[in-house]
């Protein structure tokens, strides 16, 4: 039976891809809830479906090699695609110091240790490579601690750049040389074809897809079918240069950096590498473990284990020490530069494979490397967690913390210079503030359309603003489609109620119908054209095909210029006096939330508790420091209802968050946007609230 079912997965391709399914979607949730990377968990069960487990499925086999391989391209490719351009353009010349520090110190020093147990000259210099490079694993938690802004962030991120390239090159030299006899010319020839063909890439594909974006608009499918085009166009073209095709993958994720920014399209490319393709590579990685091999390489080569991964981290703390010399930075961001620096995960893996399939390193290497991987996956965000958090301390001690406001820009007049705090509304008289804030309210639903007007009213009442209520019409080719008709028809009942709510309670109103192709891009562009300072939306139930395609809500959220508060309303927004807000660091955003909040609780005189769920192993100093900058905070914005700051010691931070629910008639939560470098989705604790939440909620987010 054992060797029927294995057979079977083995030359059914469609067995094979079902069992993959099943994998990605049980098992990197169990490991994140040991703590532990969900690719960890793709790479277990590649060894336990392998040839050294039950064997259902086999390494050698087209569909996994396929499948394997789109993975790898698809992960170099969102790799370049992650990159900030623009940050990096900010500290160019920082972030290439930076990079060619922490690139070439590990480098000198992998290749030194290999050098040492034996290994030959450029299979020891790949290795070097192999350390050379980082995967920005704690992008996520940097961004969530509202630290991003901070020049030795930035910098870091920027050096990814030089580091991943550099690699690369060094990754396609070394193959080259190891193919053919060696020689000064032909390492010149290479280099300029290789100059050539990176010069194509990057100006051809840029030019080439603003070009394309510009002339297809809102067509979201073709952009897409595009961008896919493009790099596996880019990775047939490196394979014909004779690079390996994961050098082209990387330059195409950086060519149509630009061209996508961060928009729709990204998050769908994005959202399907890590959904399928992605993960089917480390559970093809997990596949070509020889389990006897690494138990022995662990143990019979542990000199060699220790010494490259004793030697990463050596090296990688060097160049965060020179950084901070050069350019005079604390320890705290030193730390965060190493910390950042340290996961070897995208290049390092998919670059150790190629040298592995090109025999230029052994399986005892590959072992070394998986073990590498294991370690700075785990030690690199923790460490960045640890650090971030000191220096997003330092940030709010000195006020370096970028200061929001309500509203997608801040104008020269002060009409449109509208804020959360009680502070700045002092200062500005009522009377040249009259109807400054707009809240645009996009109705659809006449189920929900109330509650969310209700709520739109009771922020502009309070402001002395107005309400906006927007209704989008599909629209058609002709103008005089019965269907459009319709649909004006329809928009025109909708609204009618919207201003009759909007009356009732003593707001200033105003009506719009916007006939649009695209729902997202029609209320965002009609919020931006009316000054919005603020969007409110209903919830809508994920199915299948939105978490596929994304939502409306995704699509306000990846575009919109303002905050953008979706809600789900079990009661009038008049009837909630219990406000529960979690915040989970002090930082900017979680300030625009809590804003938001006492914004809400005084239009209603509503009752507001912060709520920060710590770990239990988490200092006592740490929490009473969050807990003394929140009551700071409270202060300073001269808040007019009663707020209250609670600490509780859990390790299950939505468990804890459930509880208190039980006792509030609103629950606001900041939105939070959260993927690897790698294209891995990171689990975020709003997402399981939503799901078990029994009460009102508000999902609160400022512009991507």
């Amino acid at each position: 039976m054992e060797q029927y079912l294995s057979n079977s997965f083995q030359t059914n391709p469609l067995l094979t891809f079902t069992l993959l399914l099943l994998v990605v979607l049980t098992l990197p949730p169990i490991f994140e809830r040991i703590k532990l990377p969900g690719l960890v968990g793709l790479l277990f069960a590649g060894v336990v479906l392998g040839s050294n487990g039950l064997g259902l499925l086999d390494a050698k086999s087209e569909t996994m090699k396929l499948l394997s391989d789109i993975g790898k391209i698809y992960l170099m490719f969102v790799a370049g695609l992650e990159i900030d351009l623009e940050e990096f353009r900010k500290t160019k010349e920082r972030s290439l110091g930076f990079g060619m520090a922490t690139f070439l110190v590990p480098l000198i020093m992998g290749t030194a240790i290999a050098r040492i147990f034996g290994i030959g000259w450029n299979a020891s210099i790949l290795i070097g490579s192999l350390l050379a490079s980082h995967t920005l694993l704690g992008y996520p938690i940097v961004k969530g601690l509202g630290v991003v802004a901070n020049e030795a962030v930035t910098v870091t991120i920027g050096a990814t750049i030089f580091t991943d390239i550099a690699a690369l090159l060094v990754l396609a030299i070394c193959i080259s040389i190891h193919g053919g006899e060696f020689s000064a010319v032909s390492l010149i020839t290479q280099l300029v074809i290789l100059g050539i063909y990176a010069a194509l890439i990057l100006i051809g594909f840029d030019k080439a897809g603003k070009e394309y974006f510009r002339r297809t608009g809102d067509e979201e499918s073709n952009q897409f079918l595009f961008i896919l085009l493009a790099v596996f166009l880019a990775s047939v073209g490196a394979q014909i240069i004779s690079v390996d095709k994961i050098v082209g993958a990387f330059l195409a994720g950086l060519a149509v950096n630009d061209v996508v920014g961060r928009s729709p399209v990204e998050e769908k490319i994005e959202f399907v590498g890590s959904t399928l393709f992605i993960p089917f590579f480390f559970v093809g990685m997990g596949l070509l473990l020889d389990i006897p091999g690494f138990i022995k390489t662990v143990t019979t080569e542990l000199p060699l284990t220790l010494g490259i991964v004793g030697g990463l981290l050596l090296s990688k703390f060097i160049a965060a020490a020179i950084a901070k010399i050069l350019y005079s930075y604390n320890w705290n961001q030193a730390m965060t530069m190493w910390s950042l620096s340290l996961p070897q995960v995208a290049a390092t893996l998919a670059a150790a494979l190629a040298g592995v399939n090109a025999e230029l390193i052994d399986d005892s290497i590959f072992n070394v490397v998986i073990v590498l991987m294991l370690v700075t996956a785990i030690a690199g965000p923790i460490l960045t967690t640890t650090f971030g958090r000191k220096l997003s301390a330092t940030m709010v001690a000195n006020g370096e913390l970028q200061k929001y406001h309500l509203g997608g820009e801040q104008s020269d007049t002060q009409e449109d210079s509208v804020f959360f705090n009680n502070e700045t509304r002092s200062e500005i008289p009522y009377t040249t503030k009259k109807f400054s804030f707009r809240v645009v309210v996009p109705v659809a639903n006449p189920e929900t359309e109330r509650n969310l007007i209700e709520m739109g009213a009771l922020l502009a009442r309070h402001e002395l603003g107005t309400v906006i209520s927007l209704s989008i019409a599909k629209a058609h080719v002709h103008m005089d489609d019965p269907d459009l008709k319709q649909g004006m028809d329809s928009s025109r009942k909708l609204l009618k109620n919207a201003v009759a709510v909007t009356k009732e309670f003593g707001a200033r109103g105003k009506s719009m119908i916007r006939i649009d192709d695209d729902v997202v891009q029609g209320i965002t562009r009609a919020a931006r054209e009316e000054r919005a300072n603020l969007i409110i939306m209903g919830w809508s139930q994920r199915d299948l095909r939105s978490r596929i395609f994304g939502t409306v809500v995704d699509g306000i959220f990846w575009s919109a210029h303002c905050p953008v508060a979706v809600m789900r309303l079990q009661q009038e927004p008049i009837k909630i006096h219990q406000v529960l807000v979690p915040i989970k660091n002090f930082d900017a955003q979680a300030k625009l939330t809590i804003e938001f909040a006492q914004l809400f609780a005084e239009t209603n005189q509503a009752a507001i508790t912060l709520l920060h769920v710590s770990q239990r192993k988490t200092p006592a100093t740490e929490v009473e420091a969050l807990g003394s900058q929140l009551k700071q905070f409270i202060e300073e914005i001269k808040v007019r209802v009663d707020v209250a700051v609670q600490t509780i010691r859990n390790d299950n931070t939505t468990e804890a968050i459930l509880a208190q629910t039980k006792n509030h008639d609103l629950v606001i939560l900041r939105s939070i946007r959260r993927r690897t470098a790698g294209g891995l989705a990171v689990s975020d604790i709003s997402d399981r609230l939503i799901r078990q939440l029994n009460t009102s909620f508000i999902l609160f987010g400022e512009p991507h």
